[in-house]
């Protein structure tokens, strides 16, 4: 099986079900809060990497013949979920704007979450060490535009969003 199949899953729940559910969600997810020095550059990393992920995969196969196929596909199930109930979550803000309910209350991130479980079951089917690099770099640099977010959504919403900070982790 060609290793892209493993994004079609993954692409009509990150942009398919959130349109579905809410138009201006998959306008809220496709916002990039303004960037700053370092982040700029962590920027361009992230975009390159997320491109390389998805066209790599293109000359990749799933290999089934070893127990990294079972782990593989165990993670890969697990990030599909995981991505489903954040994109449910996210396209159903509280009243502020602010998503608190589902797994947001226990990450502040969920879908950023999600996508590196769900892209680490793609990397252990393929078994592509390559894959697992460009992975590192498109993780590495969410965390930057993570951090950008965080500094937008303090200057949005103000205490309320500290407080919620305050309550519930980054990511795990």
């Amino acid at each position: 099986m060609n290793g892209f199949l493993l994004l079609i899953p993954f692409l009509l729940i990150r942009f398919g079900v959130l349109n579905l559910l809410n138009k201006d969600g998959l306008k809220r997810a496709a916002f990039f809060a303004p960037l700053m020095g370092t982040e700029k550059t962590a920027y361009w990393f992230y975009q390159i990497s997320n491109v390389l992920f998805f066209i790599y995969l293109f000359f990749l196969k799933v290999t089934t013949e070893s127990y990294w196929f079972y782990a593989g596909l165990a993670i890969y199930a697990l990030g599909i979920v995981l991505c489903l109930a954040s994109v449910f979550n996210f396209a159903n803000p509280a009243e502020n704007g602010i998503n608190v309910k589902g797994l947001y209350r226990y990450s502040r991130n969920p879908m950023y979450v999600a996508y590196f479980i769900c892209f680490l079951g793609c990397v252990l089917l393929t078994q592509s060490l390559l894959l697992f690099i460009i992975l590192l770099i498109f993780q590495i640099s969410a965390h930057w535009i993570i951090l950008s977010e965080e500094r937008w959504c303090i200057k949005e919403f103000g205490e309320e969003y500290k407080s919620y900070m305050n309550k519930v982790r980054r990511y795990i």
